[in-house]
């Protein structure tokens, strides 16, 4: 990957931290296809079927729960939720 590009992407990476998403573990197509053969395509689509099925995003709410419990977080009420 050339530097050019590389500090493009380390730039767009930091406009979306910096407005509050979390960017430590981002997935690109070049996960899949270490493992499988299959074009950019494919692995796009392996990457939004794996990333955002339900069963993945219930984990992700489950441990969510639980690192705030540990860090003894309050819970919101519905009405106070954004």
């Amino acid at each position: 990957m050339s530097d050019t590009k590389n500090l493009q992407i380390q730039k767009a990476k930091q406009l979306l931290k910096d407005n509050g998403y979390f960017i430590d573990n981002l997935w690109q197509i070049a996960d899949v296809q270490e493992k499988y053969q299959c074009d950019d395509d494919m692995a796009q689509y392996i990457l939004e079927k794996s990333l955002t099925n339900e069963a993945t995003m219930e984990q992700i709410w489950l441990s969510i729960d639980i690192f705030a419990d540990l860090e003894k977080l309050t819970p919101k009420k519905e009405e106070e939720e954004i």
